[in-house]
């Protein structure tokens, strides 16, 4: 079984590129199932419509994640309720729209379950992660209810990501965090055979500041008033994010593999 998962598509460019080398990727990779965090998609760099989500389930996403920006395009709290492929955190307040988790099919018709977490700190207020992730982890079974799971931690620090790490070591086959839109290099198989990265990075461009216009951005940092509101970096994007082998016996993992496609990133390296 080979899963992708994309970190946080950031605007326009990080649209364009997920259009135009996904697909492709895909066939590369002979990917099973495709997650992309989409919550930074919109135009201004913030949100998603429905129509981008359209678009990544054309291009060939089976699920997108979300995190603190879900909200910020107002359409979303509508089209959330009836596309089950749009998750949102699951540990938003109660009487939320839409869902934070799913069992969905795969390409090879298979049952992956995927779960959307926030942090907690440095955060919008949501309820206690740690919690929310225990009541999943009772809920939802490794091989019993799911033959896979994979964990998208939308979070600030990368303690609580490690932490959530561990809680799921040996009960996912995948968690990865999201939100800082800066790849860390810390993937690695754990002990129990969980797949894990503290940040996947953005799938943007990186000649920027977490994607937006970096003279903007440190005009900001230096209170020059000729400042405007932060706008996405207009340049090409990089496509970062991981690819997971794992076994089909188990649900855990087998090979691990960052990927970095295109862009400035994939230059500098």
């Amino acid at each position: 079984m080979n899963i992708l998962i994309l970190g946080d598509v950031f605007g326009p460019p990080g649209r364009k590129a997920i259009s135009e080398k996904l697909p492709d990727l895909i066939k590369k990779k002979k990917a099973d199932f495709v997650i992309i965090n989409g919550e930074n998609s919109g135009d201004a760099g913030v949100g998603i419509t429905k129509a981008i989500a359209e678009e990544f389930f054309k291009v060939g996403a089976d699920v997108i994640t979300s995190g603190n920006h879900i909200w910020d395009e107002k359409e979303a709290a509508e089209f959330i309720t009836s596309e089950k492929r749009l998750l949102r955190p699951i540990n938003l307040p109660e009487g939320s729209p839409g869902n934070g988790f799913g069992i969905f099919k795969s390409k090879n018709n298979k049952r992956v379950a995927v779960v959307n977490l926030m942090g907690n700190i440095f955060m919008k207020k949501c309820d206690d992660v740690f919690k929310a992730a225990n009541n999943f982890i009772k809920k939802v079974k490794l091989k019993k209810d799911a033959d896979f799971i994979a964990v998208d931690v939308h979070a600030e620090i990368t303690s609580e990501k490690m932490a959530m790490g561990y809680l799921f070591d040996g009960k996912a086959t995948i968690v990865v965090g999201t939100h800082t839109h800066v790849p860390t290099s810390d993937h690695i198989i754990m002990d129990k055979g969980t797949a894990y990265q503290t940040d996947l990075g953005m799938c943007g461009d990186y000649k920027s500041v977490i994607g937006m216009n970096r003279d903007n951005s440190l005009k900001k940092f230096l209170k020059d008033p000729s400042a405007v509101r932060h706008f996405p970096a207009k340049g090409s994007a990089t496509i970062s994010g991981l690819f997971v082998s794992a076994s089909d016996e188990t649900g855990l993992a087998l090979k691990i593999q960052p990927i970095i496609l295109g862009g400035s990133l994939e230059e500098r390296i």
